[in-house]
């Protein structure tokens, strides 16, 4: 199988396929944080690894010559073999949910094709929900199609979401409703999906948001930094954490969100 099957539908097909597969083993730790501890960081370090070595054992098998994502070992060189392609794969986003037992968390996978995303992945197994894309296509929450309706005002009953400790950081005269559901793919999702307006994400990785990433700009959203700049994921393969917050919105939203948010000084 090493040199076959390197079309789309086998590719994505494979994701898909995993993931589930995936999740149905990340379920057997999830909510089994000790009691005594507000946060179990060695029953979450254990999960990453086993459903880490699950992924690169799949793959191995799959497909020998692809290349998974490291930090500080992305080979940058163009390739017309089966190094052309680099999957990332997040076992566990949304850590703190998933230790405590709260079902708003999830684990995604993206492929790249020569460092331009091909697809993303993400599931989120407490609930069952499936949100995925194919790059430049259409994006969908299961078997659905999902698409931002761009034209709709921020109102009292918008919904923005945001990240730990957002109101120490930022003055907001937002007019709907603020949370923080402790997941910022699903967030993303959520956005993708219109059960929310924009989010506000911030202390993210490359390897968190690769998946992410394609699914909103499948669904018509876009990540962008709060001065309106575009935002380049890749410029954090390198591994280093994305420090300034994010801003996810439609084109249309940006500034009305924007505009109702203020850093704090």
């Amino acid at each position: 199988m090493g040199k076959k099957g390197h079309g789309i539908e086998e590719l994505s097909g494979f994701a898909s396929e995993f993931i589930k597969d995936a999740g149905k083993k990340a379920l057997a730790f999830y909510g089994k944080g000790k009691p005594q501890v507000k946060f179990d960081q060695g029953m979450v370090i254990e999960a990453d690894l086993r459903l880490t070595d699950l992924f690169q054992e799949k793959l191995a098998e799959r497909y020998p010559e692809h290349q998974v994502f490291k930090f500080d070992q992305v080979n940058e060189d163009y390739s017309h073999e089966g190094k052309r392609y680099l999957w990332i794969f997040d076992p566990v986003e949304g850590v703190a949910n998933f230790q405590a037992g709260i079902p708003i968390w999830g684990m995604s996978l993206a492929l790249l094709d020569n460092f331009w995303p091909i697809f993303g992945v993400f599931y989120m197994p407490s609930t069952g929900d499936l949100f995925h894309a194919r790059a430049g296509q259409d994006a969908y929450w299961g078997k659905k199609k999902i698409r931002i309706d761009d034209g709709q005002s921020i109102n009292d009953e918008s919904l923005l979401f945001t990240f730990s400790r957002f109101h120490q950081h930022y003055h907001s005269t937002f007019p709907g409703k603020i949370r923080n559901l402790g997941c910022a793919s699903a967030h993303i999702c959520y956005i993708a999906s219109g059960r929310a307006d924009a989010a506000v994400i911030a202390n993210e990785s490359f390897q968190g948001m690769a998946a992410a990433r394609v699914i909103i700009e499948a669904a018509g959203g876009k990540i962008c930094k709060f001065d309106g700049c575009d935002f380049y994921l890749n410029e954090y393969l390198d591994g280093q954490r994305i420090d300034d917050p994010l801003l996810v919105a439609t084109p249309d939203t940006f500034m009305q969100v924007s505009d109702y948010l203020q850093p704090n000084t």
